[in-house]
């Protein structure tokens, strides 16, 4: 569209009315952390995963244990930054389906498997922040009988943006060719 990735899901989520959105960086990063000054992206809001050769599950640990949350955030997003071609009517959909399941773990799914983003209300986010590695999938285990898949109607679930050939791929999903 008419910014980069990274400006795009920082905008979907602040249209959707997020609270706070947190961006897990590597340290050292120049290149995002240029980006996000020119996206006016404030420095606070910002957390470093010291060590992400360890994999996502680590900046998923890293954000849940950030202490930089504003208090009374009841709902906490896990999305992925290689998913910017996800419709604003189905993140707004899984929202609107959270509200529906307040205590629960809420999951996109599409044509019977489960997506990213994934919602946590507090209690989850609190467990997260105290279990020693794995993956979020282990996670998600764990709290099967805690977890509910709101099904929705969108493609883009299935894909993630991690080629030159899937970022083709995306922007056809995009612009509907």
């Amino acid at each position: 569209g008419e910014t980069t990735v990274v400006g795009r899901l920082i905008g979907q989520w602040r249209e959707l009315g997020a609270a706070q959105v947190g961006m897990v960086c590597r340290a050292e990063d120049a290149g995002l952390a240029a980006e996000l000054d020119r996206l006016g992206f404030p420095a606070g809001d910002r957390i470093v995963n010291p060590q992400p050769e360890r994999g996502m599950f680590s900046s998923i640990q890293c954000a849940a244990q950030w202490a930089g949350w504003r208090p009374g955030i009841g709902v906490w997003a896990i999305a992925l930054g290689d998913q910017p071609h996800l419709r604003t009517e189905t993140l707004r959909r899984l929202l609107e389906f959270q509200r529906e399941h307040r205590e629960e773990i809420c999951q996109p799914e599409y044509e019977g498997r489960a997506a990213h983003p994934v919602l946590l209300p507090a209690w989850a986010r609190a467990e997260l922040s105290a279990v020693a590695g794995g993956t979020l999938k282990d996670f998600l285990k764990l709290f099967a009988g805690r977890l509910v898949q709101c099904s929705v109607n969108d493609p883009g679930l299935r894909l993630d943006m991690d080629t030159p050939e899937d970022y083709k791929r995306v922007q056809s999903l995009m612009s509907g060719t």
